[in-house]
């Protein structure tokens, strides 16, 4: 891995303010279509169109024509040369970034995680995890970390069950915002045919989007996500990883607003991961400590005083909890070297979930 540049750096965490100031700030001049007008019987409507998710065209009835319907069209032209002019410098600003790093960007798989994001999903608490993380947590962490380590093939989204209050409820239509790709996505049947599908895949293609969820009973069973349309795969130790999520961007020639884990907590998850993997997947183990290992000692140097509370919160959630962090902490320091920080297990009972 190398250090990210201080300017590359800065311009990084701008770029990341101002998508969120964008975020929070949208107004009616952000929506993507046009107002239109019907006369009705001599009378008239105002409708906005627009396209929605799965690339339909619809019409929303607004009102009648008066002063109030006219301020919002007014609203929604004027507005359209700030959006666009704010749009040309987030481009601008990724073009530096990228240019600053020798980044390269998988197109397919960003116009996936970009519909994903245009639906809604990172608004409605949806957290990208597996390598994407790894990658956009090195870029938080101002390193670059070996090509090799950071190809996949895999888009994994980790959603919870219920969202906080505090959340605006809205749709988030995943099957609907891929088939708008056009791209040949189909849901992969399970092996117990009564079960809804949990990922999506292209013929001829390995590029695929798994669906995940933390699992809270012991079945095994997918679990329907109504505000997401679609089910999610019940995986053990997830809920740690997405809790309290860090707002990262995905570089683009147009940048996407994502939702990662934060890296700290990435980390300490990957070394359960690695000791509870199946036959099948067992031999990813080795990339999980890697992944761990590299983010670790970046955060030694840089962030020391983030690494044992996230060791505290993990370890103090049960007893299988701390069981695999300790294994995978052992494996990953003889693997690849020890920390220079020497984590210590809190002296108080765990609270099992």
């Amino acid at each position: 891995m190398y250090e990210i540049d201080i300017q590359t750096q800065t311009l990084y965490a701008e770029l990341i303010d101002i998508m969120q100031i964008i975020e929070a700030s949208r107004t009616i001049a952000s929506l993507k279509g046009s107002f239109s007008i019907k006369e009705v019987k001599g009378d008239e409507y105002v409708y906005f169109r627009a396209y929605n998710p799965s690339g339909q065209l619809e019409e929303l009835y607004i009102g009648p024509r008066n002063d109030q319907t006219e301020q919002l069209m007014r609203d929604h032209t004027a507005g359209k040369s700030d959006v666009m002019e704010m749009g040309e410098k987030l481009k601008r600003l990724s073009l530096q970034i990228r240019a600053g790093i020798v980044m390269k960007t998988d197109k397919a798989m960003t116009r996936v995680i970009r519909s994903l994001a245009d639906a809604g999903v990172f608004k409605n608490g949806g957290v990208l995890v597996g390598t994407h993380a790894f990658q956009a947590s090195g870029l938080m962490l101002g390193v670059m970390w070996p090509p090799e380590t950071t190809r996949t093939t895999d888009v994994d989204l980790a959603v919870e069950r219920k969202v906080a209050v505090a959340i605006p409820m809205i749709d988030s239509d995943i099957p609907a915002a891929l088939d708008s790709l056009q791209m040949g996505f189909f849901a992969v049947p399970r092996l117990n045919h009564k079960d809804p599908s949990t990922n999506f895949a292209i013929r001829n293609s390995q590029l695929r989007l798994d669906v995940l969820t933390p699992k809270t009973q012991d079945s095994d069973s997918p679990v329907i996500i109504k505000r997401f349309n679609c089910a999610a795969e019940p995986l053990s130790y997830l809920s740690y990883v997405i809790e309290n999520p860090s707002v990262s961007v995905l570089l683009d020639t147009t940048p996407v607003l994502i939702n990662i884990p934060q890296p700290v907590r990435y980390a300490m998850h990957k070394l359960i991961v690695s000791q509870v993997r199946d036959v099948s997947s067992g031999v990813k183990a080795p990339k999980d400590l890697y992944q761990a290992h590299q983010i670790l000692s970046v955060l030694q140097e840089n962030r020391p005083f983030d690494i044992q509370p996230a060791w505290d919160n993990l370890v103090g959630r049960g007893p299988k909890w701390k069981k695999y962090a300790e294994a995978g902490l052992a494996a990953m320091e003889k693997r690849f070297g020890k920390l220079e920080i020497e984590l210590s297990s809190p002296s108080t009972p765990p609270n099992i979930e």
